[in-house]
């Protein structure tokens, strides 16, 4: 397993089986639930894409005249656009607008796998765009470390 997390550059093989962790993050208040994913994955054949980045500051300024903030961002849609499988996670305890937006970038166009537990705010949208646009569904989050695993052998363009 390769784990690149941001800002880190984006080197890696294109080629190869690569996966984006898309989910709730909260500026840093949510459960580091990448970790959990990782540990999963550690001995698998894979690069996994992080966007939580260690040293994140919660002050920084959403602007994209901002330095760090755009750094972030631009990290973010290159991998998500590089990335064979996009995983999402809807954590039920936060709000996870930009994983949304994500989830509204990926339909139709990557290949996604999403999951979405009871007790999220909107898990009826999402459940709704995956369904309209044929975007796998798990309910824990072992299941989508799973079901990267078993998606793995599929995953080159």
């Amino acid at each position: 397993m390769r784990h690149i997390k941001s800002p880190d550059p984006l080197k890696f093989d294109d080629t190869q089986p690569s996966v984006f962790l898309a989910g709730s993050i909260e500026q840093g208040s949510a459960d580091d639930w990448q970790s959990l994913i990782v540990s999963a994955l550690r001995n698998a054949d894979i690069t996994i894409l992080n966007p939580r980045r260690e040293a994140w500051d919660a002050s920084w300024p959403q602007d994209i005249e901002f330095a760090p903030f755009r750094e972030q961002v631009e990290w973010e849609l290159e991998a998500q656009e590089r990335a064979h499988l996009i995983a999402f996670y809807f954590s039920p305890t936060t709000r996870s607008p930009i994983t949304l937006l994500e989830l509204g970038l990926a339909a139709g166009r990557r290949r996604s796998v999403v999951c979405c537990p009871k007790g999220f705010w909107r898990k009826g949208n999402v459940d709704l765009v995956c369904e309209r646009y044929g975007i796998a569904r798990v309910a824990t989050l072992s299941e989508l470390a799973e079901y990267i695993l078993n998606f793995r052998g599929t995953l080159t363009a």
